[in-house]
């Protein structure tokens, strides 16, 4: 198993941060966050509620994914998890979002994602983990851009 896990600090309550993830509800949206996301679109419920379903499409390292992710558990202004539906889950059984209270009108925002690798993996697929770790760091600072500049 591979864990990959970016963090930054964001100069924000928690509650502005979760609010700002969970108003994800149209490709404008998703695409403010990072200039690699093409589309989002909720599928089934409401924005990141248990249960919901969510497609999106994004590229990394240079080849468009398309996938559907199921929303599995959400703790308000904490937590997000998730879990990619088939032919993804096979790779990826699951992924996260935590916001974590830092100081007064602070909060950590982390990112983790999973996946079924094993040596071999990491040897052959070096590139793809590396540009996904980066995206994950852009995302990261992005974030951080949009809500201290609200």
């Amino acid at each position: 198993m591979i864990t990959i896990k970016e963090s930054i600090e964001i100069k924000v309550t928690p509650e502005k941060c979760f609010a700002w993830l969970t108003n994800i509800r149209s490709k404008e949206n998703y695409q403010a966050w990072h200039p690699d996301h093409v589309a989002f679109t909720w599928v089934k419920g409401e924005s990141f509620q248990e249960g919901s379903i969510v497609y999106f499409e994004e590229y990394l390292h240079g080849k468009l994914h398309k996938a559907k992710f199921l929303c599995t558990k959400r703790v308000q202004n904490r937590l997000i998890e998730y879990r990619p539906l088939f032919p993804w889950s096979f790779f990826m059984p699951k992924g996260n979002f935590l916001v974590e209270p830092q100081r007064e009108d602070s909060c950590i925002f982390t990112a983790i994602i999973n996946l079924r690798a094993g040596p071999l993996f990491k040897k052959l697929g070096r590139k793809q983990l590396d540009a996904t770790k980066q995206h994950m760091k852009e995302e990261g600072a992005n974030l951080k851009r949009i809500l201290e500049e609200e």
